[in-house]
């Protein structure tokens, strides 16, 4: 059984910087991982992800802002979010995949995390 548990959530002002975490055990190799988040009375959107040979994919609404290295050897999936913005207040759930490259569709994604709480006040 696949489990994955984020944390690194938080409030913090506009411009300010966060580092959220996702820890993965029961692991067997995926092909991808990814970050989605959810506002509310919005739908799931995805981030960011990163393929198994490390390769990276963001949203046009976070790229230049965030990344989403990985520490294999701990199996530690992290989001690294920098100038944060009020639109980036949300819900965050970290996901794998398997059988895709990319998995940056909630269709793609097999096991997610139950998520960490962002809020970002102006």
């Amino acid at each position: 059984q696949v489990q994955l548990v984020e944390s690194g959530g938080g409030s913090v002002q506009a411009g300010g910087s966060l580092r959220l975490s996702c820890e993965v055990s029961g692991y067997t190799r995926s092909t991808c991982m990814c970050w989605f988040r959810q506002a509310l009375g919005q739908e799931r959107e995805g981030v960011a992800d990163i393929d198994a040979d490390g390769a990276t994919r963001y949203a046009n609404s976070v790229k230049g802002r965030f990344t989403i290295p990985k520490d294999s050897a701990k199996n530690i999936l992290y989001l690294e979010m920098n100038a944060l913005k009020p639109e980036d207040t949300a819900m965050y759930y970290c996901g794998v995949g398997y059988g895709h490259q990319w998995c940056n569709r909630v269709a793609t994604v097999t096991y997610w995390g139950l998520g960490t709480q962002v809020t970002v006040s102006a």
